[in-house]
């Protein structure tokens, strides 16, 4: 097919392959990302329908459905009035695993440019709300991780920053700000231990709601001294890995 009349896009979705395809074969997770009404009927031959805010209707059928690779459907309106017609083109994505997430390919496939043109833009936008759903299910306990990310800097206790760690962080986690460059988790519990020293008794806290978008997050904090007054603030610019924990973060502070 001319390459005028196909639109290719590939997006790196920051969660595992699971989440990502579930949003593109379970009909409550399609709804959520087309909209209200939107549904898929997870088998060869099935129904595909998508029905945007403004209710112009899309749909066709499922052609191809391999769990966590790929999914094919044909799509086209209702209205006879639109091009393509209900069905008259192809939608193929294809699903890889990526060191940071998912990597998603989209290949839509038109009968004619205009129709191609049409919907560049709409691609864009969809796959950003996609990117997002999955992001957010993926890090649904991302405020209890970046509790403990500060909760490990207020500790006393080495056993306990690394027992909160542990869960909280990947691997080889790396953090950076104005006093180290850390890739391990080890280093980081020891950049921990020397900050302690040279601040003994302060305690850091998150202050409001973590800002996630598309698995980079910014989070607010403050650190309270053994009086509880505030001593210092910042923000902190934490990067989430696949499985949900902390992969690496910039502290700054204010």
């Amino acid at each position: 097919m001319a390459t005028s009349m196909v639109i290719d896009r590939e997006v790196l979705l920051r969660a595992t392959r699971g989440v990502v395809y579930g949003y593109l074969s379970d009909p409550a997770r399609f709804a959520a990302w087309w909209g209200a009404g939107s549904t898929i009927e997870p088998r060869v031959g099935g129904g595909v329908l998508i029905r945007f805010v403004n209710g112009v209707e899309v749909g066709g059928e499922l052609l191809e459905l391999v769990p966590g690779e790929r999914v094919v459907f044909t799509y086209g309106f209702r209205d006879p009035g639109k091009k393509p017609a209900w069905g008259g083109s192809r939608v193929l994505f294809r699903l890889a695993d990526r060191p940071d997430g998912t990597a998603l390919a989209l290949r839509h496939e038109f009968p004619d440019s205009a129709s191609r043109d049409g919907h560049v833009a709409g691609w864009g936008y969809q796959l950003a709300v996609l990117a997002g759903l999955v992001a957010r299910e993926q890090h649904a306990a991302l405020g209890d991780r970046v509790d403990a990310w500060f909760a490990a800097w207020s500790s006393d206790d080495p056993a306990e920053r690394s027992r909160l760690l542990t869960p909280a962080t990947a691997d080889g986690v790396k953090f950076r700000d104005a006093w180290a460059v850390v890739s391990t988790r080890d280093e980081l519990l020891a950049h921990i231990t020397a900050a302690k020293r040279h601040m003994p008794g302060v305690r850091i806290e998150r202050s409001g709601e973590p800002r996630h978008v598309q698995g980079c997050v910014l989070v607010d904090w403050q650190a309270k001294g053994p009086d509880g007054k505030a001593a210092m603030r910042g923000t902190n610019v934490f990067e989430l890995a696949p499985d949900g924990r902390i992969a690496g973060g910039v502290g700054f502070p204010a």
